[in-house]
């Protein structure tokens, strides 16, 4: 059985895709370290349109800034670690009978994401570092280590603010029927 994808629901991941690219571009300073509104953006995307639709609009938007700012060579490493972090958060937030319903499994559904995303950057650096670049495991663990802080700070605040924004925008978006729409 062949499921249909319609154009609104491809419309509807270009905009997140245009919200997650937009999103990179806004960074603000928290205890050193700067904090990128495109994890949280991501993640919201997961929660409303579910696992692998808010995957795509998370990687493609991640991708496409990585291209125009000169990153191309890892853009597709981005663009696996951004729909993995979505993928995974759509996964909890929409298993069972749930469709990011649930408040505390929707918290829980942006936790796993936004650390399975850590998770990912950790080994992409570990593995540029030590194998790409051939430094020696000192100075690859020493980057992983100035790298985590700034990937916890940006973590913790997606988890913070997707689920955030997630419940300012359900009953508006369920009262005109297109939090239903965007999931078909």
């Amino acid at each position: 059985m062949k499921k249909e994808i319609s154009l609104r629901k491809i419309v509807y991941v270009a905009l997140m895709t245009a919200l997650v690219y937009v999103a990179t571009l806004i960074a603000f300073p928290l205890l050193g370290s700067k904090v990128r509104l495109a994890n949280s953006v991501s993640l919201l995307g997961a929660l409303l349109l579910g696992a692998t639709p808010g995957g795509l609009a998370a990687g493609l938007g991640s991708l496409i800034y990585d291209i125009q700012t000169g990153y191309g060579a890892e853009g597709i490493i981005t663009f696996v670690s951004k729909f993995a972090m979505a993928w995974v958060c759509g996964a909890v937030a929409f298993s069972g009978e749930h469709k990011a319903d649930d408040h505390r499994r929707n918290v829980l559904a942006c936790t796993a994401g936004a650390w399975t995303y850590v998770a990912l950057y950790m080994l992409k650096t570990y593995i540029f570092q030590r194998f790409v670049y051939g430094y020696p495991i000192d100075a690859v663990w020493a980057t992983a280590a100035s790298k985590f802080p700034a990937s916890a700070i940006n973590a913790v605040a997606a988890m913070v603010i997707a689920p955030v924004l997630y419940t300012a925008l359900r009953p508006a978006l369920k009262s005109t029927g297109q939090l239903d729409t965007m999931r078909a």
